[in-house]
Formats: structure tokens, C-alpha cells, sequence
């Protein structure tokens, strides 16, 4: 068949491959000049099924209050005249119950999980290069009631596969000597030695170069205007310049972006921008900055050295489509790192960003049909788009291609 992915970031260039495996003439559409130029960009650098709990969860309503207004905090929601916003918002209240936050740690687990093993697969095949580290993910607690409550999600990631395993402040020190001169103690962590880390951008830019030799076509620097449709079937994708596109199938992979395009036909996708801010740190030679990827789940922030740059990453602001990079923001994320690394040098030449994260208000992702027989959504994987990059492509692929999948896809459909 003839498949449009609307979308090059992680996403849409995962798509694409697995698509164009199969056999299919893929054409990937996006409005940067090249791959993994938006949300793709900076992230955090984690392959964390580790992750997998999500940000609705029973104390998340407590904490957004707490936070509410304070600039430099973990999640901070700036309250607008958007009704996608406050719908967003009640849904999001409504699966930070007990039995829905178990339900959305156990689909997210286990996308995670069959991605991570698919990445291996294709990091073996293509002999890709990416600054990838393979030394697993720890993360570590400053606050005795933080680790507490981190224990039994990991008991409940362990009965579903994820072996993220109770470490004491002793051990998390073995595993990452470089928190030992932390300003503020770690009191405990969880320790998961089959996650990785790896700069995203370089993969999906890799991949995309291995997709073109495939026979993928790629225009870039071409915005998508909308979709047209024909009775349940999509006509065409109407382009910026006023030409239309036509395919047999199509997959919007669009990120954030993705709702607005599909809204005009009646599709109601559940996804709302969480913006996302990194701060990219260069080291000197024998930098003393951690080589084990770590997640500061007080926080909500993430570490990963990727070659000579240490990545930090996180929060979570809900500010509609603005992507202004804020100060006091990534101030706050630096000043965790010196409070943690205090040996770290604070060189010139640190790289602020700032992206837009496409998130579910339960934080599973959609893959699959949607509402049209050959319309497609590869999207909504909120922080794990990375972590969850091949697994969907892959998902996806199998969906168009009518086989059976080898996860459930259920999880990931659009209701």
C-alpha cells in the first residue's frame, strides 16, 4: 500500500521503518527540514519501562495544588480560558483513581517493555549509534515518604516483567558513585539494569537516514493544512502549498499537534501539550558527572550522559502551546544538578530547551484506527515517546498490515 505518516519525529520515523519492512511505499510529512526537530529534539534520554507510573495517580491532585503557582515547581498547570484544557483536566482527575492508575501502570508497562526489547532488536540490525549507555536506570529519593511510596510500584512493575529492584543508600551509591557527594542524602532508590539511555534525536535522525535508503521519501520543510475525507475513508492530506497527498493509508504521528488536525473530522483524540524543559550540560574530560542514568522522582526530573553532555530533564507545565523557554524553569532544574553534583563544573556553553510533550490524561498512548477505515494515530506517549518509540511503530505496522500484534493493542485504542 501507499502510506502517509504525517509526522517525523521519534514516532513517525519508528513508523515508517516498520511500515516500509513491510513492504509498503511510505511518505513521511513534516513542516521541520529535517527529522526529530520538535518534541523529539532534547528529551531526557531514557529507555525507561521503569517509568511507567503515571502522572494521574492518587496523590497527583494533592501535589498540583500544592504546586499550584510556584514557577520553579515539578508540575505546574497555568489555568486558561481553553476548554481542551479544563476537559483535559477532569479526565486527567478521573484516572488519578486507585484501580485506573493500576490499569494505566500495567498498559504502559507493557508497551514499554516489548519497545525496549524491539530497540535492542533493531540497535543490533542497523548497528546504530547514538550515544546509547546500557547501564540501566536508578532512581533515587531524597525524601523517606517519597521512597515509601515508590516501593510498592515497583513490587507491582515486578509482577508485570519490569525488574525494578528496592536498592538501600548504600547500594544506590555503588551504582552511582557520583551521588556520594550529594548536598541533600539519598535515603533509597530503585535500581532497573535492563533500561538504557541514548540521545533521541541522533536515533531518530539514524533511522530516518536508514529509512530513506529503504525507499521511505521524506519532505520535509511541507506543513500539513488538513485531512480530507470521503464518507469513513480520508481522501487525501491537504498540504501547505496547496497540493493534496494520497495514499491508501494514513498515520498522524503529530505529537501535540495531533488533536487539532483530527478534530475537523469528528475525532476527539485525548491529548493535551505538557511542556517539557532539559538543560544540556558540556563536561570537561573526566568529568565527574554520573554514567548511570538516573531519575529524581521528587523532582520530576532525569539525568543521562550522552557522550561529552550530561542531559537533565523534566517537569511538566500545562500552558497550552506555548513553548517559551522559562528562566526560572530551567534555573530550577540546574539548581537540583549542583545540589546533587556539586563537584560538577558549571561550564559556558549550556543548551536550554524547551518542548511540547503529547500527553493522555492517563498517559497511555494511542495506537491504532481512528474512526476511518484507513486513518491511523501513532501518538499521546506524554514523557515516554522515546521509551515507547519502537514497540508503537512496530504495533502500528502490524495494525495496517491487518496481523495480529504480538501485545494486546487494545489498551492504545481511541475510544
Amino acid at each position: 500500500m501507499r502510506v502517509a505518516v504525517l509526522g517525523a519525529g521519534l514516532l513517525g520515523v519508528a513508523s515508517a521503518w516498520y511500515l516500509a519492512e513491510d513492504g509498503h511505499e511510505v511518505t513521511v510529512i513534516d513542516r521541520e527540514p529535517g527529522a526529530a526537530l520538535e518534541t523529539s529534539f532534547a528529551n531526557g534520554g531514557q529507555i525507561s519501562t521503569s517509568h511507567a507510573e503515571p502522572w494521574a495517580n492518587p496523590g497527583a491532585p494533592w501535589k498540583a495544588l500544592k504546586w499550584m503557582g510556584r514557577e520553579d515547581s515539578p508540575l505546574l498547570w497555568r489555568l486558561r480560558a481553553d476548554p481542551a484544557q479544563w476537559a483535559w483536566g477532569l479526565r486527567f482527575l478521573a484516572e488519578c483513581a486507585p484501580a485506573r492508575t493500576r490499569q494505566n501502570i500495567v498498559a504502559i508497562l507493557g508497551l514499554a517493555l516489548y519497545s525496549r526489547d524491539r530497540l535492542k532488536a533493531l540497535r543490533a540490525e542497523l548497528g546504530l549509534d547514538y550515544d546509547q549507555l546500557t547501564r540501566g536506570i536508578l532512581h533515587y529519593y531524597t525524601d523517606p515518604a517519597e521512597f515509601e511510596h515508590a516501593l510498592p510500584q515497583a513490587a507491582l512493575m515486578r509482577e508485570y516483567g519490569c525488574e525494578r529492584v528496592p536498592k538501600t543508600a548504600a547500594e544506590c551509591l555503588e551504582i552511582e558513585p557520583a551521588l556520594a557527594g550529594a548536598r541533600v542524602p539519598v535515603v533509597g532508590g530503585t535500581y532497573t539494569a535492563d533500561d538504557e539511555s541514548g540521545d533521541a534525536r541522533k536515533f531518530a535522525q539514524g533511522l530516518a537516514r536508514r529509512c530513506a535508503e529503504r525507499g521511505v521519501e521524506f519532505r520535509y520543510g511541507m506543513a500539513v493544512a488538513g485531512l480530507a475525507a470521503e464518507g469513513r475513508r480520508i481522501a487525501g492530506v491537504r498540504l501547505a502549498d496547496g497540493s493534496t497527498l494520497t495514499a491508501d493509508a494514513y498515520v498522524v504521528a503529530l505529537g501535540s499537534w495531533s488533536p487539532l488536525l483530527l478534530a475537523p473530522l469528528g475525532v476527539a483524540a485525548p491529548v493535551y501539550p505538557a511542556k517539557g524543559y532539559s538543560v544540556t550540560i558540556p563536561l570537561a574530560p573526566g568529568s565527574p558527572a554520573p554514567t548511570v542514568s538516573l531519575t529524581d522522582d521528587g523532582h520530576k526530573i532525569v539525568f543521562s550522559r550522552l557522550g561529552d553532555r550530561l542531559r537533565v530533564a523534566g517537569t511538566a507545565e500545562f500552558n497550552g502551546y506555548d513553548t517559551s523557554i522559562n528562566a526560572t524553569r530551567c534555573e530550577a532544574i540546574l539548581k537540583r544538578v549542583f545540589a546533587m553534583f556539586p563537584a560538577l563544573e558549571r561550564r559556558d556553553g549550556i543548551e536550554t530547551w524547551a518542548g511540547l510533550r503529547p500527553a493522555t490524561p492517563g498517559n497511555v498512548p494511542l495506537v491504532g484506527m481512528a474512526g476511518y477505515g484507513n486513518l491511523y494515530l501513532n501518538t499521546g506517549h506524554g514523557t515516554l515517546g522515546w521509551t515507547m518509540a519502537c514497540g508503537s511503530g512496530k504495533l502500528l505496522a502490524d495494525l495496517v498490515a491487518g496481523r495480529k500484534p504480538d501485545i494486546d493493542p487494545a489498551p492504545y485504542r481511541i475510544a
